[in-house]
């Protein structure tokens, strides 16, 4: 980890805009000192009593959200931008990121090996902007994947204002253990192939590896929980039986036969996650983990992590303690809908295509069990700019375009910590707004189409598909 230090400062001269983007982001400098905005448009939805009304109107001063409503005070010399027939929301989040990772077949993974880390900074840059103009203000990245706390370099040119993208929580390189998942495994080991996390194997190394990440700008703990997954003979899952299975009550879930067809292997222990989750809240932060399945997910749940991330498999008890600590799933169907449908081999992609079914067979459990959501993509490994697509599978498998919003906007804020700043259009938030065609609570591919997109008070997409003020 330390190797890339040094290239944090480099790498941000390296992420520089071409000169029309620069010239706009600097904007966003001094917006502070520029005129009042109000946006207006057809409707408006609220998030937390969850309509929309009409019309709507946003006063914009600074950064920051001055009004928001029917309508809303024209202060002398404001600038008007008449949206038309478009619902204003605020802007999306996107809780599960990867802007280091791009389309490569046959495999993301091979980017890491074949691409240097500033190669993989502009295309992180390019990524960020991607996602911006696609209507994400605000996103969690979760993890570089091998390129260090080259995110830090991003996520700082962002915020001065050098190159546009979303508002980020980052976290450096995830953390896994020796041999676990994202490390180089079956590569000749004369060649010493680089894993794509940060090894820590017991509780102090977990502290230990924090504390560096922390050092190098990390904002959050990235912390894979949960190894290889694959679908397993009906009733021939390790778990079933397994000594450290029969306490937590892991058995038979009643109603579900097909619950343990899946199997994925954790990788800490519930005590080694309580000493995670205790350093990041000394930092002022918390930890998201990759998590799959269980018993992972229960350890994962008693230790107080912010998120659960994949969940493709949780357990009614690990569920219900979910409700109760409220912490969300997140269960990313955008990527796991995309490698079934660019599997490399029939039998690839039969494989895909399994472990998605058993994955919306449980998600509708999770539904009926109330439990908490929230929404991440896991976008990188498909194209950056396209994720709205995972608000539409989520209604699809059985939310309402109504819930899938509040999680995104409600629980999405909250995990980023940011849950009194952005998320809603409300006096003192950011003025993260983006304009939608249509009604969102009717048709939520309305979020597929963003017109227009302001952060932090500046605009960075217009209605007529132009950038900038």
């Amino acid at each position: 980890m330390k190797r890339f230090a040094c290239l944090t400062a480099a790498l941000t001269m390296i992420a520089a805009a071409p000169p029309a983007a620069r010239a706009q982001a600097t904007r966003s400098g001094s917006a502070a000192n520029t005129p009042a905005i109000v946006l207006h448009a057809a409707r408006l939805f609220e998030v937390v009593p969850g309509r929309i009304v009409s019309p709507g109107e946003v006063l914009v001063e600074g950064d920051r959200i001055k009004a928001a409503g029917t309508s809303v005070p024209h202060p002398a010399g404001a600038r008007v931008i008449d949206l038309g027939d478009t619902t204003l929301m605020p802007g999306l989040i996107d809780a599960h990121v990867h802007l280091f990772l791009h389309p490569s077949p046959p495999s993301e993974g091979m980017q890491t090996v074949d691409e240097s880390v500033p190669e993989r900074t502009i295309e992180a840059t390019l990524a960020a902007k991607a996602d911006l103009m696609a209507g994400f203000t605000a996103e969690r990245d979760m993890g570089t994947e091998g390129a260090g706390p080259a995110d830090t370099a991003v996520r700082d040119a962002i915020d001065a204002g050098k190159i546009p993208g979303p508002r980020l929580r980052i976290s450096g390189m995830a953390i896994s253990i020796l041999g676990g998942h994202e490390d180089a495994i079956g590569y000749n080991p004369a060649q010493h192939v680089l894993g794509n996390a940060d090894y820590a194997n017991d509780a102090e190394q977990l502290v230990e590896t924090i504390r560096e990440q922390h050092k190098l700008g990390s904002s959050f703990v990235k912390i894979y929980e949960t190894g290889t997954d694959r679908m397993v003979p009906h009733g021939s899952a390790p778990c079933l039986g397994d000594p450290i299975c029969t306490p937590l009550g892991l058995g038979a879930q009643a109603g579900d036969p097909q619950f343990w067809d899946f199997h994925t292997p954790y990788q800490y222990t519930e005590d080694q996650l309580k000493a995670a989750v205790a350093e990041a809240a000394r930092l002022d932060t918390n930890v998201g983990v990759h998590c799959q399945g269980e018993p992972a997910a229960r350890f994962a749940v008693e230790a107080g992590v912010a998120s659960i991330d994949h969940a493709t498999q949780l357990s009614d008890e690990t569920m219900k303690l979910m409700k109760e600590k409220d912490i969300p799933a997140v269960p990313t169907f955008t990527i796991f809908k995309y490698f079934a449908d660019h599997a490399p081999s029939a039998a690839a992609k039969a494989r895909e295509y399994a472990m998605l079914d058993y994955k919306i067979h449980e998600f509708k459990r999770q539904v009926a069990a109330g439990t908490p959501m929230a929404i991440g993509s896991d976008v990188g490994p498909f194209p950056h700019g396209t994720q709205a697509e995972e608000f539409a599978l989520m209604v699809k498998y059985g939310m309402t375009p109504l819930a899938v919003l509040q999680a995104d906007y409600l629980n999405g804020s909250r995990i980023l910590t940011w849950q009194n700043e952005v998320g809603q259009l409300k006096p003192g938030y950011f003025a993260d707004v983006i304009a939608v065609p249509g009604n969102p609570l009717e048709d939520i591919t309305a979020v597929q189409h963003v017109a227009f997109v302001m952060k932090g008070g500046v605009v960075y997409k217009s209605a007529g598909g132009g950038n900038g003020n």
